[in-house]
C-alpha cells in the first residue's frame, strides 16, 4: 500500500471539502491515487446525502444573479433544513453556482418529474415520426425514441444537466451530484424549489 503524506491529505481535503480522516482513508483505499480518491469520496458523499433526502427542507434563501450587462437574470429558491446552514458561505456559493447554471444552460424545469406529461408526449410524437422515417423495425424505433427522450431530459432538466463548472476529471458530474456533495458536507437536505430565468426581449 502506498504511503500517504499529509500534503496529499490536505490537497484532497481542499478539493473535496471532506474531513481529514475521510480523505486519508480515501487515499489509502485508492493507493494514493487522487482521482480515485475523489471518486471514493463522491460515492461515500452521495450515499450519505441520499439518507438526508427525505428530511423536511423549509428554510433556505432566494438568490438572484444578473449577467450580460443586465440583459439576463435568474432568480432561484434553494431550500435547506435550518437558517444556520442557509446563512453559511458554502450554501450561498451553491445558490450562486446553481443560478449561473440556469443562466448558462437555460433548463426548462427543476427535474424530469416537473415536466408536464403532455409536453413530454409532444416531444415523443416528434421523435417517433423522425425515427419512423429510418425504416427500422418498431422495437428499434421505440428504443431510438426513448434514447432521445432521455437526452432531452438530461439537457432540459436542471438536476439532470452536466454541471457547467466541472473539471476534466469530473466531466460526468451532474447538478444533482453537485448538490448531493453539499448535502454530505453541510449535513442537511438541500433542494432546488423553483427558478425563473429572464432574458431581455424574450416572451414570458
Amino acid at each position: 500500500m502506498a504511503e500517504i503524506s499529509a500534503l496529499q491529505v490536505m490537497a484532497l481535503r481542499k478539493k473535496t471539502g471532506a474531513g481529514i480522516v475521510d480523505c486519508k482513508k480515501a487515499l489509502a483505499e485508492s493507493d494514493g491515487d487522487e482521482t480515485r480518491a475523489v471518486e471514493y469520496l463522491r460515492v461515500k458523499g452521495l450515499a450519505t446525502a441520499d439518507k438526508k433526502s427525505g428530511r423536511c427542507a423549509d428554510e433556505g434563501l432566494i438568490h438572484t444573479y444578473v449577467h450580460a450587462g443586465g440583459k439576463l437574470g435568474v432568480m432561484l429558491e434553494l431550500r435547506c433544513e435550518t437558517d444556520f446552514v442557509a446563512r453559511t458561505d458554502d450554501f450561498k456559493a451553491l445558490a450562486k453556482d446553481l443560478c449561473m447554471q440556469v443562466a448558462a444552460m437555460a433548463p426548462l424545469a427543476v427535474d424530469a418529474d416537473c415536466f408536464p406529461p403532455e409536453a413530454l408526449e409532444a416531444e415523443r410524437r416528434v421523435y417517433a415520426e423522425q425515427a419512423a422515417e429510418s425504416g427500422k423495425p418498431p422495437q428499434v424505433v421505440e428504443k431510438m425514441v426513448e434514447g432521445k427522450i432521455q437526452k432531452y431530459l438530461k439537457e432540459n432538466a436542471l438536476l439532470n444537466q452536466t454541471f457547467v463548472k466541472n473539471q476534466p476529471e469530473e466531466k460526468d458530474r451532474t447538478v444533482q451530484d453537485y448538490i448531493k456533495q453539499h448535502v454530505a458536507k453541510l449535513g442537511e437536505n438541500i433542494q432546488v424549489a423553483r427558478f425563473v430565468r429572464f432574458q431581455l426581449g424574450e416572451e414570458s
